[in-house]
């Protein structure tokens, strides 16, 4: 790494730890529920796996108008342009209720379609309402992230950090009330999370309309349709890139349920472990693209190259680092959330092939995350779409079934996608950075 690249390590650092430990609080409900879900027995954890897979596919496209909302704060917040940063995050609310509300009204209509896609009965018979209750969910997920846009692109990380764990912590509780106490089952489960990321969101609004610190991001702005709809035609490509990538990952989890019941919960304890360690391409890719917003709004642009090659390093070493981790401990994980043998060493193999994909999925996560950016949206979609949906699924499918491979095969067949545009991805961006704007 070369002088300038490294010379942007630890603003990254700085800005992509509390983005990861943050994004960690998110997924750490999921994980409350895993684990609190777990002694109901193996059917109520595969149906938090599908409902989690549909899940993936919404809250990823959803992430679509996040992203476009960080990277305009940013860009407005590098120029010093405070009343810009208001007007963005005041109109991104409203954006965000949009995408929130459409986001549920999705989920609830996906239901009817768990029989035709092959899921199992007994899985089907127990699910709905889980599902609703993780529809409504979705409202205050896309709202909450939506303030904490500003606190991550304005320099107020920890503060969004420490309201996420408000979150979490209000959780545990919530859940063994409401799933033992109050012996709701697995429906206690999905009331818990909604509740507390109600809570979360209500805490950020407080902060950002209270706390002294943020008082010039409050500046009088009007709601105008004419920029929210700016911002919903930005997003759209990369809710269509999101969701592809989502979808894809997640139709990996609908043809777990074609293997039955047992590979779907062994898919949901990794998927529970995994969505925590997807924190650090994910937070990096934020970090990246908050630093590539501000360098494009203070016409920082020689230093384009330097912050991917500072954060490709990174989510190397962070990744390589993982993949140890799953490779090594990946049954003990798996007992942790199980009791079910059968469960537990189908679980142990996928996490081996999970840890083996991690460093291509952190590369093409923080490439991503730059090309986002500096605003280039559709062909990073396309690249996207194309390695997943034309090249991962079919070769998941053919793996898995034609040539037997099961659950093994459908994550190995994955791992093309995720390199395909691990090599990609990088390239576009080096192309688009390489000359004068």
């Amino acid at each position: 790494m070369d002088a300038t690249a490294a010379s942007e390590t630890k603003p990254l650092l700085k800005l992509s730890i509390p983005l990861m430990i943050g994004l960690a609080a998110a997924l750490m409900i999921g994980v409350v529920d895993t684990i609190m879900i777990a002694p109901l027995g193996t059917v109520p954890l595969a149906a938090a796996g599908i409902a989690t897979a549909v899940l993936i596919i919404i809250i990823s496209a959803l992430w679509g108008i996040i992203t476009v909302l960080s990277v305009r704060i940013s860009q407005a917040d590098g120029a010093s342009d405070a009343v810009s940063v208001s007007s963005e995050m005041r109109n991104g609310i409203f954006t965000a209720l949009l995408g929130g509300v459409a986001g549920a009204a999705l989920m609830l209509l996906t239901f009817p379609l768990l029989g035709p896609i092959g899921q199992p009965d007994e899985v089907i018979a127990i699910v709905f309402p889980y599902w609703a209750a993780m529809s409504v969910w979705i409202v205050p997920f896309t709202l909450f992230f939506a303030v904490k846009a500003l606190f991550d692109a304005v320099g107020r990380e920890w503060t969004g950090v420490a309201i996420s764990y408000v979150g979490v912590v209000f959780n545990i509780p919530a859940n063994y009330l409401l799933i033992y106490t109050a012996e709701l089952g697995l429906v206690g489960a999905g009331f818990a999370s909604v509740i507390s990321q109600s809570v979360s969101l209500l805490v950020a609004y407080v902060v950002w309309k209270h706390a002294p610190s943020l008082a010039k991001y409050r500046a009088e702005a009007k709601v105008s349709l004419r920029k929210v709809r700016e911002q919903l035609r930005e997003s759209l490509p990369l809710c269509i890139g999101y969701a592809g990538e989502g979808g894809a990952y997640a139709f990996v989890g609908i043809m777990m349920g074609w293997l039955g019941a047992t590979a779907l919960a062994a898919h949901q304890v990794v998927n529970a472990v995994g969505g925590l360690s997807y924190v650090v391409p994910l937070g990096l890719a934020g970090a990246v693209s908050i630093r590539v917003g501000h360098a494009v709004g203070g016409s920082g642009r020689g230093r384009l190259r330097a912050i991917l090659k500072s954060a490709i390093g990174i989510s190397i070493l962070w990744m390589s680092v993982i993949a140890v981790l799953y490779v090594t401990l990946g049954r003990p994980l798996a007992e942790l959330l199980s009791d079910d043998a059968a469960v537990v060493a189908l679980a142990a193999l996928l996490f081996v092939i999970v840890g083996l994909l991690q460093v291509v999925d952190g590369i093409q996560g923080t490439a991503l995350g730059a090309l986002r950016g500096i605003s280039d949206n559709t062909v990073p979609t396309t690249i996207t779409l194309v390695a997943y949906w034309a090249l991962a699924l079919p070769v998941a499918y053919i793996l898995a079934f034609p040539l037997e491979m099961g659950a093994v095969g459908l994550w190995l067949g994955y791992t093309v996608g995720l390199a395909v545009a691990a090599i990609a991805l990088p390239w576009r961006y080096w192309r688009l950075t390489g000359a004068p704007a």
